[in-house]
């Protein structure tokens, strides 16, 4: 099975990611881990005197802060996990999305800066990397595809560049993992839910923040043919029937 597993939040800090990484792979998987890091680029900001700001869920990123982004992102975070993915037996390596031109994005809104959107993905470098039974683990990075920028950077929501990706490898399933254990209602984990029914409760202010984020992207990742798109809490990276797995359309009926 072909799986990309989305990790950022608090739940990355969970020491049992690794782990069930391992596990997963020790039992014949092939994985690609895209990892997030807000919190850490959070701090750096501050500690730089400039305050994070933050619409829908997704960070606003002017120029400068794109230099934080890729220190933490790029730098200190990637090489932690991969350092971690080592020590726990996985031949892990260290992938940014700038890396090959793996990722490619536009600017789809000027008011969030220097943020991609409409991500491409040009897997070959990932092909190669999990034939030869390697874990890549990628930062969430793209170059711009626009026609005037001439190739500079841009950051990229982790959940839109873990569903590019897996749509473009044809994985099995892609899991989105929550600091929760899957979308919530009230205290009980919805078992499913539709597109549709999540687009409701996003427009009505029900769900949002990053798990809005998480559903939009897993609606993408439907659209572009991945078979299982899950959010679940890092149970969920081993277990495939563990969280909330988001559906384009419903169950046929047997």
């Amino acid at each position: 099975m072909k799986r990309v597993v989305k990790v950022g939040g608090r739940a990355q800090s969970d020491p049992a990611v690794i782990g069930a990484i391992a596990s997963v792979v020790a039992a014949g998987d092939a994985v690609c881990l895209v990892h997030g890091g807000g919190d850490e680029v959070s701090v750096l900001q501050r500690r730089l005197g400039v305050e994070p700001k933050f619409i829908g869920g997704r960070r606003v990123t002017s120029a400068d802060d794109l230099d934080v982004v890729r220190m933490v992102l790029s730098g200190t975070t990637n090489k932690r996990i991969v350092a971690q993915m080592i020590t726990a037996g996985v031949r892990a390596v260290g992938v940014s999305g700038e890396d090959a031109g793996l990722f490619r994005a536009v600017v789809v809104d000027p008011q969030m800066g220097r943020v991609g959107g409409r991500v491409t993905v040009d897997s070959g470098l990932i092909d190669h990397l999990l034939a030869g039974g390697f874990v890549p683990i990628v930062s969430p990075l793209a170059r711009d595809a626009g026609e005037h920028d001439g190739g500079g950077g841009l950051n990229v929501n982790g959940d839109d560049a873990a569903a590019a990706l897996a749509a473009a490898l044809r994985a099995d399933d892609l899991v989105l993992v929550a600091d929760v254990a899957g979308v919530l209602d009230g205290d009980v984990v919805l078992a499913t839910l539709e597109c549709a029914d999540a687009k409701e409760l996003i427009e009505r202010g029900v769900i949002s923040g990053g798990m809005a984020a998480k559903l939009e992207a897993a609606e993408q990742a439907l659209r572009g043919g991945v078979t299982s798109v899950r959010i679940a809490g890092v149970a969920g990276i081993g277990d495939v029937g563990a969280g909330t797995r988001v559906l384009s359309s419903p169950l046929p009926v047997r």
